[in-house]
């Protein structure tokens, strides 16, 4: 038998030399299940070649020339007129390549593999990464700066903060009923958005919130929406994520944000459309805090059919609550931007 199943026995003549001194001999050669058997034209076997160590010196030439792998001194010729035995031998070496491990190639795969999940790593969990570390280490003074330095350029195009004599006194009460000592209130005389937060925890008012409603608790459910807003998602997160990693890296590594990054998110802030809020955790903040969410639904649409939900399952509806902010405070703020 062969090592191909196709022969029973496949034979040739071929030209055999033992090594490069010696004169160059007519021989049989036989193909057998792994060796290549060369015998003299009388029987006489001369040498076996193991088939898994068979070597071509002129791949893709004619006569073939083959010699054992590692001793190229000893040769085997093929006539053109042998194709059948040539062929049958280069088809052995290829399986025989194929079968063989390939430890460079291996390596390569698995540097590879490293390399691409590297790369996947920088592309998809390094920014989110560096991103939720610098908010994680960021401190409160620091913070309340960045929303000093936001509010600085917020009020270029909405005005400086309104600060009538008497009525600041107000605003801080307001402040201390839903906020605590952890934020603070600030009414805008103009921009876009009715509310908006900043790191630091301070909430941005338009001045309509306090003079175009009669109704303390419509105020007061902005403030509420936007504490939860704040309690959803780290203020400064919500900046970093508008920044991106560039602007994130710079903020931990000197401190410091680039002017563009903060006039960026400043105008972002007045023209984005707030972040929406589950009812269920709009209606659990006015439950905590006492207030009516019904006034809040009206005045986010007055037919009240896309706000429905806070209008049904008001956790006060037909109750008397008391104020949000006594009436005193409340003339008063709703005077804070002037005539």
């Amino acid at each position: 038998m062969t090592a191909l199943a196709e022969y029973q026995r496949l034979e040739s003549t071929g030209l055999w030399r033992a090594d490069p001194q010696a004169q160059r001999r007519n021989v049989i050669v036989s193909l057998g299940d792994a060796t290549l058997t060369i015998t003299d034209t009388h029987g006489k076997v001369l040498t076996h070649w193991s088939l898994a160590a068979v070597a071509r010196a002129n791949p893709g030439k004619r006569p073939a020339i083959f010699h054992p792998d590692g001793d190229s001194g000893e040769t085997l010729e093929l006539p053109e007129d042998e194709a059948e035995m040539v062929a049958a031998i280069e088809r052995l070496r290829s399986v025989i390549e194929r079968r063989r491990p390939h430890p460079g190639r291996l390596r390569f795969l698995i540097i590879a593999l490293i390399a691409a999940l590297l790369v996947l790593g920088a592309v998809f969990w390094l920014p989110g990464a560096l991103i939720a570390h610098t908010t994680r280490v960021v401190p409160l003074v620091k913070r309340a700066e960045i929303g000093a330095a936001l509010q600085t350029r917020i009020t270029r195009v909405a005005g400086a903060p309104c600060q009538e004599p008497g009525a600041l006194q107000a605003l801080d009460h307001l402040s201390q009923r839903f906020l605590g000592r952890s934020g603070g209130l600030v009414v805008l005389p103009g921009g876009t958005a009715l509310s908006a937060h900043l790191p630091g925890q301070t909430i941005l008012l338009n001045r309509i919130l306090v003079e175009d409603w009669e109704d303390p608790e419509v105020t007061a459910g902005f403030i509420l929406a936007e504490a939860t807003r704040m309690a959803a998602k780290d203020p400064l997160r919500d900046l970093l994520d508008h920044v991106g990693l560039p602007g994130a890296l710079r903020l931990l590594t000197t401190g410091n944000l680039s002017d563009a990054s903060l006039n960026s998110y400043a105008e972002s802030l007045m023209t984005a459309a707030p972040a929406p809020i589950p009812d269920e955790t709009l209606l659990q903040a006015f439950a905590t805090a006492g207030v009516h969410s019904t006034p809040y639904a009206f005045a986010l649409d007055i037919t009240g059919e896309t706000t429905l939900a806070l209008i049904e399952a008001d956790p006060f509806s037909g109750a008397t609550l008391p104020s949000v902010i006594e009436d005193s405070d409340w003339v008063r703020l709703q005077g804070i931007c002037g005539g």
